[in-house]
């Protein structure tokens, strides 16, 4: 397994509910529902539950004059392959799959449940795709070609004796001034942010994106407010090998931990035991 780097933020109290990693590649010709439910079982001993959804389209990012995420819209004379999710017996991970995407979850399904850290999540996807690898080269279906990938992160950030409604943003996020005219508007209620940025490689090139959104919600459990903030980097790596697209998931988690820490105040670092610096 590999080690977290020295140089990142880094959080005893994480508020992360959920981290998502995400493969996307060239659609594998052939792969049918039938060979999905025969990969169940290349999976089933720690995966034992599984449940079908729609088909996620293709997102990419792109770099013209209209920056927003490009969707791919086909039209089929037949009924898409599923996606298959499988879920372990907590249904805390899971394993996403369809014909041209591969994604791996951890998410909080109770209040308890401890952040296991991007290191043993990355290392299980890796081996998983290794896995997928085999099958398709057993079926005789070819290989991943990669294409895009993607990092989420899921918060949920809760009070925790610093702030006490959706209306206190700038005790919460740095870049929130919380200046309003006080002439007329009273106490505003709530407000949402959707930020982006472009993730540049080394050579400054940009390869991808990092997507950062705030929104007011209420939690589940107990109905008290809390704030829902998800950080997705998306880009296309360095190479179409798997190599390439886990090099591009370390890329993406620096980028998301490090903008997390600089979009969010002292305040709740101090709330989350922060312990680098």
């Amino acid at each position: 397994m590999i080690e977290r780097p020295n140089d990142l933020p880094d959080f005893k109290k994480p508020p992360v509910a959920e981290t998502v990693l995400s493969l996307q590649f060239e659609p594998i010709a052939g792969l049918t529902s039938a060979h999905l439910g025969l990969l169940w079982t290349k999976f089933r001993r720690d995966m034992p539950l599984i449940e079908e959804h729609p088909p996620l389209p293709p997102v990419y990012e792109n770099f013209d004059a209209h920056p927003a995420p490009r969707v791919e819209v086909s039209i089929e004379d037949k009924s898409p392959t599923p996606r298959l999710w499988f879920l372990n017996q907590q249904k805390n991970e899971l394993i996403q799959v369809q014909p041209d995407r591969l994604i791996r979850n951890w998410r909080r399904t109770e209040e308890l449940d401890a952040y296991p850290r991007y290191e043993p999540i990355r290392t299980k996807f890796r081996e998983e795709v290794a896995r997928v690898e085999e099958f398709l080269r057993d079926e005789g279906l070819g290989a991943v070609s990669v294409r895009q990938c993607e990092v989420t992160y899921v918060n949920h950030i809760a009070p925790a004796g610093v702030w006490t409604s959706h209306a206190d943003m700038k005790m919460v996020f740095a870049v929130w001034s919380g200046l309003a005219g006080p002439s007329f508007l009273p106490t505003m209620e709530d407000a949402g942010i959707r930020m982006r940025f472009v993730i540049p490689s080394s050579d400054r090139e940009a390869i991808g994106r990092l997507h950062v959104t705030v929104q007011p919600v209420w939690r589940k459990a107990d109905d008290s407010p809390i704030f829902a903030m998800n950080l997705t980097a998306r880009g296309t790596p360095l190479g179409d090998r798997i190599e390439n697209a886990f090099e591009f998931f370390d890329l993406a988690r620096k980028w998301i931990v490090r903008g997390f820490a600089d979009l969010t105040t002292p305040q709740m670092h101090r709330a989350w035991e922060r312990i680098d610096v």
